[in-house]
């Protein structure tokens, strides 16, 4: 018969065991259903991608909550003077430019910030300006509504004049006094005014979350293992001596 302290021991170690496996695919579970929610997410933008071109007066009838990731077709006129070079973004793994200029509607005259594309850096001369061709007149775009440029880790300062870290829409609306309406059109179509279009995907980032599922479910496997080894395994093959 084993002594008292080995069975108060045992029973101990078996309910933390159980504790922690509930927990750990508890965890596991809920990431899957994180996974599935970023999947139907995935989907909607992929639908909305799919769904017939808006022209500027389709766009501007269309709700605001309607209109993220729709294609688009737009004329309008530019205004240079209000371009801004946001630093430190990649494409195809190199450092450069985002170049955001806002962008006058031909009809309705509505405002909007366009993300026209990404240019390299001068590295010898951190503060000099790349070279981008803004047309005087009047330019057609092809292009999908979207969110403001994600935002990056900037010190204070970083957030004004021509190069600068981050934008967001109030602060810049404000600065300018233009009326720009609360999206942003990523402009795509193959390289023109100095600017490449080789935007990534939206992505809903599911991986991830399976990544970290796998890494739940593993671990409350490993202590159903464990537990099994030591507490039933090793007290049969290994009994405790009286």
């Amino acid at each position: 018969m084993s002594p008292p302290r080995a069975d108060w021991r045992f029973g101990l170690i078996t309910l933390a065991t159980l504790a922690g496996m509930v927990t750990t695919a508890s965890l596991g579970r809920w990431q899957l259903s994180r996974a599935s929610e970023k999947e139907a997410l995935q989907a909607g933008i992929e639908a909305r991608q799919q769904l017939a071109v808006l022209g500027a007066a389709e766009l501007l009838a269309t709700p605001e909550a309607d209109r993220m990731h729709r294609r688009v077709q737009l004329r309008g006129r530019w205004l240079a003077e209000r371009t801004v070079f946001l630093d430190n973004r990649q494409m195809n793994g190199q450092p450069g430019f985002y170049v955001l200029t806002p962008l006058q509607l031909q009809e309705g005259g509505a405002w909007l910030l366009v993300q026209r594309g990404w240019v390299p850096r001068n590295f010898v001369d951190r503060n000099a300006l790349p070279r981008v061709d803004t047309p005087a007149g009047e330019v057609a775009l092809q292009g999908r509504i979207a969110p403001a440029p994600s935002k990056l880790y900037a010190f204070e300062g970083a957030e004004q004049g021509v190069i600068r870290q981050n934008l967001a829409l109030d602060a810049f609306r404000a600065e300018t006094r233009l009326p720009l309406l609360d999206q942003t059109v990523v402009q795509t179509g193959p390289p023109s005014e100095g600017l490449l279009r080789q935007w990534p995907e939206p992505a809903s980032g599911v991986e991830k979350h399976y990544g970290y599922a796998f890494q739940w479910f593993g671990l409350s496997g490993l202590m159903a293992i464990l537990y099994v080894w030591f507490q039933i395994v090793r007290r049969f093959l290994f009994p405790p001596r009286a």
